[in-house]
């Protein structure tokens, strides 16, 4: 992708025959200008390599195609793109795909209409429409994850922060550097590069995603980036992300899964980890989800040993080890004070000593809508379907928990929870699906602590599942438990944003709890996901889980285009598991 050593060729060229402007020392001034330009912007540098270009500007004539390249290549990281887009072509850079032209012109085509929203530290470029919702919670997480990497690791960026949220997949490998394919094969969702974050909207993935965690992720690796003038490998590039992206919302170490974990433990026991080199250029492109998956886990634990035993300053030793110069072995060594053999040894050990679950669970995958087979996944309530276990692999339970399905579709609910009860028995928490339909007959039932038992036991082999989240948040709701269905509901947020009940629910809940600046906020969201009027949606949130019948159906209003006319009436919720 780089052009620059035949760009910095010309220049020489060019500047050795023109004796008339251009004198020895104006010539070497004019050369070190140009490679510093460079190597700012490959060291995430954008401020440096500004003052370097505008120095430059005054040494050489203003229509060279080597400073129209890198005059385009500094409009390109500050999001100028139009201009970037016109710079580059006065440099004749071929547009072709991976191009900076290239780049240039398909991220101006996908952002020229976003909407933008700013914070202290942010700015916040969104497609218009439902993704208007994200804002609040986006910016807190942001500047949550600023405040805390400035505490741990001493590092804040200059400027405002660019963050791009896409439509999809496609959207998302037209405005980077990794191909379509290779974003459907690991499910690679955001990207930190060209001195930005970009994120895929959450409206595009079949059951939603982590996507506040996704911010601080993709925050963090720019963070790292910066504080190393990007010399940070891959391996430790990946694992201090994924160790530090916690961090917004509380300690670090807390996104390993025990889905990931179980997944870990396989490729230990059968021998198949994934070497540090192999993970270079990128864990997106590696061969398989499973590969990228391990590889994630691999290198959260190499950070989590580091910081177990040094802290915050190991981390930011091997960082600043690795800015001065140091390789990785090195760096790691200084910062360990053991050899790299001895740390692989020891990070070995300390993977092998954390309680991998004993059996393999469903890995949490990141399912595109183009890509799902059943494009109504999200349903909630009594919705009939069998379809949701086809993931339960084992034959006995699944039967147990197709003849429930059955018997709530005959409206023998009793019935159902029985069936439902073998299948849980056989196979625990191990299924979202078979949960989630077990605790809704129990909600039916009005057994509400055994079906809050379940739900809980869910979540702890599933965290961050918003279809039980929402199923606990109605429990604790109906209880008048405000603080915790607060924290239920946003835990739901933090996967699906766009369920017009979890906005309804904390609509609600901070009534209750008196909070007037996030009723506004999620009276707001409100209007933008139902299409009703804010007096509507005032009264549908005071009614809201009040009638005792409403406990398993609550409220839906149905996802509609922006574009519908508004429904006049709420519809039941409709389930169907996570």
């Amino acid at each position: 992708m780089h052009a620059t050593r035949g760009l910095l060729l010309a220049l020489a060229v060019l500047l050795t025959t023109a004796p008339a402007w251009a004198e020895e020392s104006l010539k070497a001034e004019a050369k070190e200008r140009l490679g510093k330009v460079e190597a700012a912007l490959d060291g995430w540098d954008v401020p440096g390599a500004r003052r370097e270009l505008q120095a430059l500007e005054s040494l050489v004539p203003e229509d060279i195609e080597p400073l129209k390249y890198f005059q385009g290549r500094v409009a390109f990281e500050e999001g100028r793109y139009t201009e970037a887009v016109e710079l580059l072509q006065a440099a004749n850079i071929e547009d072709k795909p991976g191009s900076y032209l290239r780049l240039a012109k398909d991220t101006r085509n996908i952002v020229k209409d976003h909407a933008r929203a700013e914070s202290e530290h942010f700015i916040f470029f969104y497609p218009k429409g439902k993704d208007e919702v994200l804002v609040p919670y986006a910016l807190e997480t942001l500047e949550s994850i600023h405040n805390a990497l400035a505490e741990d690791l001493g590092h804040r960026p200059p400027g405002k922060i660019r963050v791009e949220v896409v439509n999809n997949a496609r959207e998302l490998s037209k405005v980077s550097t990794l191909t379509y394919q290779q974003i459907q094969t690991t499910g690679t969702i955001a990207i930190c590069k060209f001195n930005k974050l970009m994120v895929t909207s959450p409206k595009a993935v079949a059951r939603g995603y982590d996507w506040q965690d996704t911010l601080a992720h993709e925050y963090i690796h720019l963070v790292v980036s910066q504080m190393s003038h990007n010399t940070v490998p891959i391996w430790l590039h990946e694992g201090l992300a994924k160790f530090l992206e916690s961090r917004w919302r509380g300690k670090p170490g807390q996104a390993m899964t025990p889905s990931t974990l179980a997944l870990l433990g396989r490729r230990v026991k059968e021998d198949k980890l994934i070497p540090f080199e192999k993970m270079h250029p990128s864990i997106a492109m590696l061969p398989t989800a499973e590969d990228a998956a391990t590889a994630f886990a691999e290198v959260y634990y190499a950070i989590d040993y580091i910081y177990s035993t040094q802290g915050n300053k190991g981390l930011r030793e091997i960082i600043i080890g690795l800015r001065d110069g140091k390789q990785d072995k090195k760096a790691v060594e200084s910062a360990t004070g053991m050899p790299f053999a001895l740390f692989e040894k020891s990070w070995l050990a300390h993977i092998k000593k954390q309680p991998f679950p004993k059996e393999l669970l469903p890995r949490e995958e990141v399912v595109l809508k183009e890509n799902a087979k059943d494009q109504d996944e999200k349903k909630k309530g009594r919705e009939i379907s069998f379809g949701d276990f086809a993931e339960v692999t084992e034959v006995p339970a699944r039967k147990f928990a197709h003849l429930g399905e059955l018997m709530r579709e005959r409206n023998r609910i009793k019935a159902a929870a029985e069936e439902y009860a073998k299948a849980h028995k056989l196979v625990g928490d191990k299924y979202e699906s078979v949960s989630n339909k077990y605790a809704l007959a129990l909600l039916e039932l009005r057994r509400l602590d055994e079906a809050e038992a379940v739900l809980r036991g869910s979540l702890r082999v599933h965290p961050g599942s918003p279809s039980t989240s929402v199923h606990l948040g109605r429990i604790l709701l109906f209880r008048k438990d405000y603080p915790k269905a607060k924290q239920a509901y946003l835990e739901a947020l933090a996967a699906d944003p766009f369920d017009p009940e979890i906005h309804l629910a904390l609509m609600r809940i901070h009534g209750a709890l008196g909070e007037t600046a996030l009723v506004t906020r999620t009276r707001a969201a409100s209007v933008v996901l139902t299409g009703l009027k804010p007096d509507d949606v005032d009264r549908m949130a005071q009614d809201f889980m009040r009638d005792d019948k409403e406990l398993v159906e609550g409220e839906n209003i149905a996802n509609a285009d922006e574009k519908a006319a508004p429904a006049p009436k709420a519809a039941p919720v409709k389930d169907g598991g996570p």
